[in-house]
């Protein structure tokens, strides 16, 4: 259970703070705490400054983090196959994950492998989430670096994520990157005790 709390947790918070995701800062705040000390004490520098920050700075910085840098940027397969052609195959085998899974993309105007996306979706199929995380746990782990690298709060966020995967993390971009190197997809082109059903889905956020 503590999982997919974490999951969905990430999820949300990994979504633009939209009004409406920072007024659930104290509801996932709570399902974390409840679920898993360690993950809550992983999101509580996030936590913190969303406390302490105003809004419309907390929203400039996700976009300046997340939009406007491919250092920190949350689209899975864009680390492994960049542009390529390859990618349309794989954003549709995400497709076809969600929708046996029953998760609609019609209104999230996302890219399938958005983390938040694929966050909520192993939130709903833990087991069958965590596979694909780790299928993709290269991009994950060079997301983690960029960020802790940036001192940005959201690093605690996708350490939480990558903490709940087997095997350990890489301590550097130098091994995430041969971790990237060793595993599937072969092409590298882009590389430079509480219900989670009660905490709200990606797509809250959206701008």
């Amino acid at each position: 259970m503590s999982r997919a709390v974490v999951y969905r947790a990430a999820s949300v918070v990994l979504s633009y703070p939209s009004a409406e995701v920072l007024e659930l800062r104290d509801l996932v705040a709570e399902a974390l705490a409840e679920s898993s000390a360690a993950a809550a004490a992983d999101f509580a520098p996030l936590f913190d400054w969303w406390r302490t920050t105003p809004a419309e700075t907390v929203q400039t910085s996700y976009v300046d983090v997340f939009d406007m840098s491919k250092r920190h940027a949350l689209y899975l397969s864009y680390w492994t196959d960049g542009d390529t052609r390859r990618r349309g195959q794989v954003l549709a085998d995400f497709k076809r994950r969600f929708r046996e899974a029953g998760l609609e993309l019609a209104d999230t105007g996302e890219l399938p492998d958005h983390l938040p996306l694929v966050l909520e979706y192993a939130s709903i199929d833990p087991d069958a989430g965590a596979e694909l995380l780790q299928e993709y746990r290269a991009s994950l782990e060079l997301i983690r670096i960029a960020l802790a690298e940036r001192g940005s709060p959201y690093a605690g966020v996708l350490a939480a994520v990558c903490a709940r995967l087997p095997g350990r993390s890489p301590k550097d971009r130098q091994q995430a990157m041969a971790l990237a190197a060793s595993g599937p997809p072969s092409e590298t082109v882009g590389l430079d005790a509480y219900d989670p059903r009660l905490l709200p889905l990606a797509g809250t956020g959206a701008r």
